[in-house]
């Protein structure tokens, strides 16, 4: 292509097509829409899924048990290991970890699982905690902070696991 050969000819906005107007339009009489029919009903219109008469697929497929998904918690999720990233002393959230670019934000919550070891004392604030991972956190010497949705403070009693404001 060369730039002289580049013109435009066509009008920017094609003309609107008007039907009905004789058959030497080509689009007279059934107005382009065909004998008979749903199509050629006024206010026609194939919802969604429909497959000209066919057994759609949304009926074809059985449907078997259960899934949360609408409802589901997600959470921004990251490992032990990657907060050893993190000076001594430090307290990590999910606003230190997204700046440090240890995970991408899915949620605004965030849990921390117990892959890999940790050899910092860090101050760790997030919403949830595995077993491993609390327990690796306070092993290298480190707090667990537990949060709620909204980022408040929540204390645990130690054994009980019981949630007390």
């Amino acid at each position: 292509m060369d730039l002289k050969t580049v013109c435009n000819k066509s009008p920017k906005f094609t003309d609107r097509r008007r039907v009905g107007r004789g058959i030497g339009s080509g689009l007279g009489k059934t107005s382009g829409r065909g004998h008979k029919g749903w199509g050629q009903r006024s206010g026609a219109r194939r919802r969604p899924g429909y497959e000209g008469g066919q057994m759609p697929i949304y009926r074809r497929v059985p449907k078997r048990g259960f899934t949360n998904a609408r409802f589901r918690t997600e959470y921004t999720v990251i490992n032990v290991d990657k907060l050893g990233e993190f000076a001594d002393g430090e307290t990590v959230d999910l606003k230190a970890v997204l700046a440090k670019g240890l995970a991408s934000m899915n949620t605004r919550l965030l849990k921390v699982l117990g892959g890999g070891e940790l050899q910092r004392k860090l101050v760790v604030r997030a919403q949830k905690f595995s077993k491993s991972a609390r327990a690796k956190i306070e092993a290298a010497g480190g707090t667990v902070v537990d949060l709620d949705a909204k980022g408040a403070e929540v204390t645990v009693a130690p054994e009980s696991g019981v949630e007390a404001k």
